[in-house]
């Protein structure tokens, strides 16, 4: 399990993540070693609200809380339907917020995740 970062940016144009990417690929082809980077983008608050509801920060925080854990271990710790906790699992590891062991146990391989959200500009006074 590695310690990183992944980065949730919300409002942002594509734009600005296709210039983050030229950026990598000139470093990489000049021989530059570019830094990580986990990240992943949503239109807006509630496209990222979708994915990442309430219970599914709760399951995050207790998974990151608890370590590696099988889906049923993390169900009994939440107080929750294994169903529900199962179809929260599947939905966070799509998204690589949670990976899947090849023991099967899923765990959180991030120490941190950061929310950047862009407000919309301004109206013109």
């Amino acid at each position: 399990m590695n310690e990183e970062v992944l980065q949730i940016r919300v409002g942002f144009p594509v734009a600005d993540s296709l210039a983050d990417a030229a950026g990598t690929m000139t470093a990489i082809e000049s021989g530059a070693s570019p830094a990580h980077h986990f990240g992943m983008g949503f239109a807006d608050m509630g496209q990222m609200l979708a994915v990442f509801t309430p219970k599914r920060w709760e399951l995050i925080g207790k998974l990151r809380e608890i370590g590696p854990a099988s889906v049923a271990e993390l169900a009994r710790q939440l107080g929750r339907d294994y169903k529900n906790v199962h179809g929260d699992v599947e939905k966070l590891a799509e998204w690589l917020a949670i990976e899947r062991g090849d023991n099967g146990k899923v765990c959180v391989p991030y120490a941190e995740i950061v929310l950047d959200m862009r407000l919309p500009d301004r109206a013109a006074a």
